[in-house]
């Protein structure tokens, strides 16, 4: 054979090589894992009895690895010291799960965790595991079911915790603050149903907790709670609604501190509504206060003159039942001086009225000196009211449509506390034509009155609020075009605002309905009948 014939043949056997390689290793991805990973066995046994070791391991199939599971997973009774789980951070073929408490003797325990185990290549879940155990000679079967709703959102929270708090002769309404509870499960991240399992017979306090930081006690400040109104006996058939909600925190009064020359900031949570400062350190008969709430922040500024040459003040602050003394260092620093500021801006709704405010205290306001008029230098007649805590005077004037108004405030309309007047200010602002708003009128069927009805974004933030007392139609005029929520709150009792419920005085908040999305469009109307059941 010639070396020509050859080098043809050897060129020919490799193509073949190559093609016949390309052909059977040519990936086209195949299809993809959705398999969950399988338990083969777990040490001991799920639902063993007597136990009295300190190491759980459950075997899988495949490589495993655990995520998220210091929030997934729900340990029914809670322990004090949790125990430690492996894997973190890494993938094995099982899980092991090291007990650093002393278990409660007769006690079933219960490993929830939720959807923490996935697979390690495509992050499958196992769903819902739970690992149970008894320390007795048996596993108690026994469940609570039931749903959670917040009580003024349309859909609650995820992640709720759902406890049981044994009542027995230890039993108190503030064990919720300092104890754990007897059993808890937890609602995860997709379910707003529950069911608390392996349960012992016996009186029960069913409750819901929202924990904001993960201690399973209630926390005024930073948890939202529920609680069903009445103890309940386990076993039981009945399915339980709880509506979640969160209080109006207690009063607290916080150090006050000097913030500028005679002026000081009185921090308080809670309510301001009837708080009292009251000074006690010894004071000249020309000491004059005033005091204003702070836009920004969670304070009452006490203001004062003349300046006092003291090294401290001392005030008792006081509301219901809280009282308390405070010393406030004084050092001399620089008086604010007078900033005046105002809303809207830009555009004015046409029953807004044009808000006038300073940071310092305003103590006398000259009308003579604001000129009010409209896109045709007409003069507009206003009418003004002055709230002193928000230390804001309202401009209130009739607007009509497609119109421009035009403010100047002269000099010295407003004189302040410390005797500071304002400069020449001048603001415009501007109404929208009335086509570019919508409307809609309501028809109520089988209400119970009083109601207040809102309007709401799809954050919840209500944009059109009205309070109806009888039968009759209900007006919303000049709504901006958007998609609003309906939601009803039913006044319990005809104050014209929601009221929330609060645990140790066992009120539930007040109910709230919801109905369909309307959609609200420019010069356009809707009627609406509203079916109460």
């Amino acid at each position: 054979m010639n070396k020509t014939l050859s080098n043809f043949i050897l060129s020919a056997v490799i193509g073949l090589i190559f093609i016949n390689c390309a052909n059977r290793g040519t990936p086209d991805g195949g299809p993809k894992d959705v398999t969950p990973p399988s338990i083969i066995k777990s040490e001991p046994e799920n639902y063993s009895t007597n136990f009295t070791g300190s190491e759980i391991k459950v075997y899988f199939d495949e490589y495993i690895k655990i995520r998220d599971i210091q929030k997934q997973l729900i340990i029914s009774p809670p322990m004090k010291t949790q125990p430690d789980i492996k894997p973190l951070g890494g993938a094995s073929k099982y899980i092991t799960i090291k007990i650093n408490d002393t278990l409660q003797p007769n006690t079933t325990y219960a490993f929830n965790f939720g959807n923490s185990i996935t697979d390690n290549n495509e992050s499958n879940p196992y769903p819902y595991y739970r690992y149970v155990l008894s320390t007795g000679d048996y596993i108690d079967s026994l469940s609570v079911n039931g749903n959670i709703v917040d009580a003024l959102k349309k859909q609650p929270e995820t992640f709720v915790n759902v406890a049981l708090y044994e009542v027995d002769s230890t039993f108190t309404d503030s064990i919720i603050y300092k104890e754990t509870p007897k059993y808890i499960t937890n609602t995860l991240d997709s379910l707003t149903t529950f069911s608390i399992e392996n349960l012992k017979a016996g009186t029960y306090m069913l409750m819901a907790l929202k924990d904001g930081n993960g201690d399973n006690k209630f926390q005024q400040k930073t948890d939202q709670i529920a609680f069903y109104k009445s103890f309940i006996e386990v076993p039981t058939d009945s399915s339980y609604t709880l509506r979640l909600f969160s209080e109006n925190l207690n009063f607290k009064a916080t150090r006050p501190r000097l913030l500028s020359g005679e002026k000081i900031a009185f921090g308080y949570e809670g309510s301001y509504e009837n708080m009292a400062i009251k000074m006690l350190s010894e004071i000249p008969s020309e000491f004059e206060y005033r005091i204003t709430k702070d836009s920004k922040t969670d304070s009452l500024n006490y203001w004062y003159k003349p300046r006092l040459e003291v090294d401290s003040l001392i005030f008792k602050v006081s509301k219901n039942d809280f009282e308390k003394d405070f010393t406030v260092r004084i050092s001399e620093q620089k008086r604010d001086s007078i900033l005046i500021e105002t809303s809207p801006s830009g555009t004015i709704d046409y029953d807004e009225t044009f808000n006038i405010s300073s940071n310092t205290p305003l103590v006398r306001f000259d009308d003579s000196k604001i000129s009010l008029m409209d896109k045709d230098s007409t003069v507009v007649d206003f009418t003004s009211s002055f709230d002193t805590i928000t230390n804001t005077y309202a401009l209130n004037f009739k607007k009509t449509e497609e119109n421009k108004y035009n403010i100047q405030i002269l000099p010295e309309a407003f004189v302040d506390f410390f005797d500071d007047t304002n400069d020449t200010l001048n603001y415009s602002i501007n109404t929208r034509k009335a086509s570019d708003f919508g409307y809609a009128r309501f028809t109520l069927v089988n209400a119970k009155y009083p109601l207040i009805v809102q309007l709401t974004d799809n954050k919840g933030e209500v944009k059109a609020e009205e309070s109806i007392s009888e039968e009759g139609f209900l007006d919303f005029l000049n709504l901006i075009p958007a998609i609003y929520s309906i939601r009803i709150i039913h006044d319990a009792n005809g104050n014209k605002k929601y009221d929330t419920g609060n645990y140790l005085k066992k009120i539930q908040p007040e109910k709230v309905s919801h109905f369909q999305n309307i959609e609200i469009r420019a010069d356009w109307g809707i009627q609406e009948t509203l079916q109460f059941k």
